[in-house]
């Protein structure tokens, strides 16, 4: 039970990392793309 527990947190953990590197990607393709059409 501590085992699955322990596994489920991890999982939990690297989703939440992945989650913010992939908040982070769009942002700066984002802003990239913003720049690119504010730029004449």
């Amino acid at each position: 039970m501590v085992i699955i527990h322990t596994i489920c947190l991890r999982v939990i953990r690297n989703a939440w990392h992945f989650h913010y590197a992939l908040v982070l990607v769009i942002k700066v393709v984002c802003g990239g793309i913003g720049i690119a059409l504010l730029t004449p």
